[in-house]
């Protein structure tokens, strides 16, 4: 039981950061603009209303409850899914980290109707979509599970 904590616990580590983060930004820097950090680097405070890459987010607002259904029932899985490998180190990891992404992120959505983004990478006029906190342990995440998985194969 004690590392089943650990893993919600690591959860609910990344729902902090991103939303104090968050909450940062949102009373630093005004709704559309940006501050240079560097060549690459801006902070920015953006709203995206979609998911990944602004998917959808040019829908009339619909996809606000379809991407909070989703997060909700995927969160649940998650959470059963390190239920079950909880005395295994890199899969509970990896989805404790994609939890707590998706609830920082469920959390905007359900605040604010869209997610707030505000790390901009970019090189000259090419830019990588903004993304914040929960997208970073999503990703990192959803990494750590191609690398496991990967790995299994090519033991056995």
């Amino acid at each position: 039981m004690p590392r089943l904590a650990g893993w919600f616990g690591l959860s609910a580590v990344v729902v902090v950061l991103d939303q104090i983060s968050k909450t940062w930004i949102a009373g630093r820097i005004e709704a559309g603009t940006a501050i240079r950090l560097g060549a690459y680097l801006d902070l920015v405070h953006v709203y995206n209303p979609g998911a990944a890459f602004s998917f959808l987010s040019d829908a009339s607002g619909w996809q606000r409850w379809l991407f909070v259904a989703l997060a909700g029932a995927i969160s649940i899985w998650l959470i059963a899914l390190i239920g079950r490998h909880r005395a295994e180190t890199a899969a509970p990891l990896a989805f404790a980290l994609i939890l707590g992404g998706a609830i920082g992120n469920l959390i905007d959505r359900l605040m604010h109707g869209a997610v707030l983004d505000f790390l901009y990478f970019h090189v000259g006029t090419w830019g990588w979509p903004a993304f914040n906190v929960a997208d970073s342990a999503i990703s990192a995440g959803v990494v750590l599970i191609l690398l496991v998985r990967a790995r299994r194969r090519t033991a056995g």
